[in-house]
């Protein structure tokens, strides 16, 4: 049985500052545990948690999607 899993993704913190929305990484870790950032609908707080391609991140009134070119 063979599984077809991607090991590529982008940590939330990173994405936050490759999308713009801060320049550091300290500026991402407060804006994140504050719950200001929504995954996918959902309130996250851990600015590590690991994004996929096709996840939707909310913050500061905007919604961003993770693309397929941002994945390492």
């Amino acid at each position: 049985m063979t599984q077809d899993i991607s090991t590529k993704f982008v940590e939330l913190n990173n994405f936050l500052k490759i999308v713009g929305i801060v320049n550091t990484g300290g500026r991402a870790k407060l804006i994140i545990r504050s719950g200001s950032v929504k995954l996918n609908g959902e309130i996250e707080t851990r600015n590590k948690k690991k994004l996929k391609a096709g996840d939707v991140v909310e913050c500061l009134g905007k919604k961003y999607m993770v693309e397929e070119r941002l994945l390492r």
